[in-house]
């Protein structure tokens, strides 16, 4: 089932063109039917989907997971008030989670991309979460060098710390990600990707491959299930 047309891609590249509100107001009702809904349909399916096999994810709405389109300026010296994708976060908390936990998508026309993993990690649970790695670091290898979980993601991504807690500067010798302060992953595709019938079946196919080592992670992470995925990547 095909849920956007080619004026959802279409829209967002006139509007990296036109990044004021004057466009905006004048295209808001082409925003409203032929990318706000289309988005907020696509993401409710996806979520109904999951649900199926994730029981957190039954009571969530699609409101609870899609971000504003308008930008936070107030800290930027990009002062454009858009963003020129739609984004959205599929976790018990949706968008109230302040880390990846289940699947973040966008949507535009630089790309579709689908995120998996832990971006904002608290300082205990960091700790917590090296210890769990250094502890069972032929598991975690093993979940990352999956063939499938390469081909598909290929390597977990994070800023590093330079230094170690000595607790793990041995384990930090056979494994350089647990320099990491962040563990995740994602996959892009071309944009032209969101046209294609069974853009539901790759985004379930990115959040089961993911699945693993999300529960490894979540062994250690002290992460309730009552919120799901994500510090915004786009805001």
């Amino acid at each position: 089932m095909s849920f956007f047309t080619a004026d959802y891609l279409e829209f967002f590249k006139e509007l990296a063109a036109n990044n004021h509100k004057e466009w905006f107001d004048a295209n808001r009702k082409r925003y409203e039917t032929n990318v706000k809904e289309p988005f907020k349909a696509f993401t409710q399916h996806l979520i109904d989907e999951l649900a199926k096999k994730e029981p957190a994810f039954k009571e969530l709405k699609a409101s609870d997971c899609i971000f504003r389109i308008n930008r936070d300026i107030r800290f930027s010296k990009d002062k454009t008030p858009y963003k020129t994708q739609c984004s959205a976060v599929i976790s018990p908390n949706g968008k109230k989670s302040s880390s990846i936990h289940g699947i973040y998508f966008e949507f535009g026309p630089a790309h579709v991309r689908a995120y998996g993993g832990v971006y904002e990690i608290e300082k205990d649970d960091l700790y917590a979460l090296r210890e769990g790695i250094a502890n069972h670091l032929a598991e975690f290898q093993k979940l990352y060098r999956d063939k499938k979980f390469k081909a598909l993601f290929g390597e977990i991504h994070g800023e590093q710390n330079k230094k170690l807690d000595k607790d793990f500067l041995e384990a930090g010798a056979q494994e350089p990600l647990i320099y990491n302060k962040q563990f995740y992953f994602y996959s892009t595709f071309e944009a032209e990707t969101l046209l294609d019938p069974k853009l539901d079946q790759l985004m379930m196919e990115c959040y089961q491959t993911g699945r693993p080592l999300e529960q490894f992670f979540n062994q250690f992470i002290q992460r309730s299930w009552n919120t799901f995925f994500i510090y915004s990547l786009s805001d």
